[in-house]
């Protein structure tokens, strides 16, 4: 598979799992954590599905489309792994993080931090949806919507 279908397999399964578990995160208190704005579609995409909710962003670097940038208060900068730790018990409703490399020796690194930080962000019940898999005995996994297929995205619950 080339690398664009690949992109837009991920792309179209990204939003697809965010459509789908919207509808539930409309229902919980707590704001939504966004690892890794990039140039912001997603943020874009769950503040339309979301609107009013707090969404706070976290990237190395401002990088996004000047239409998708969260105000100062709700975007905060740095390593996320450094950053985010001082957001430990928001409480969050969905936290999603896209922010895999597509490099397996990278991607090993932050999936040695990220199940662990996700679950310590989220409120009981949370949801959160990642681009590589969270194995953590918090987070539950969930079955993706039948338009994703196994292991294309993934989506877990705090328990």
């Amino acid at each position: 598979m080339s690398r664009l279908d690949s992109f837009i397999r991920r792309m179209t399964a990204q939003r697809d799992i965010l459509d789908h578990v919207c509808a539930e995160v409309a229902k919980m208190e707590g704001p939504v954590i966004e690892l890794g704005l990039g140039n912001g579609r997603t943020f874009h995409h769950l503040r339309e599905r979301l609107p009013g909710r707090r969404i706070v962003a976290f990237d190395r670097a401002l990088a996004a489309h000047a239409s998708s940038i969260p105000e100062a208060e709700n975007l905060v900068l740095g390593e996320i792994r450094e950053t985010a730790e001082r957001f430990i018990g928001i409480d969050a409703a969905l936290v999603h993080a896209d922010i895999g490399t597509g490099y397996e020796d990278r991607d090993a690194v932050t999936s040695a931090w990220l199940p662990d930080l996700i679950a310590r962000l989220l409120r009981v019940g949370g949801i959160a949806v990642s681009g590589t898999p969270l194995d953590h005995p918090q987070l539950q996994r969930l079955a993706p919507p039948p338009s994703v297929p196994a292991d294309r995205y993934f989506i877990s619950r705090r328990v």
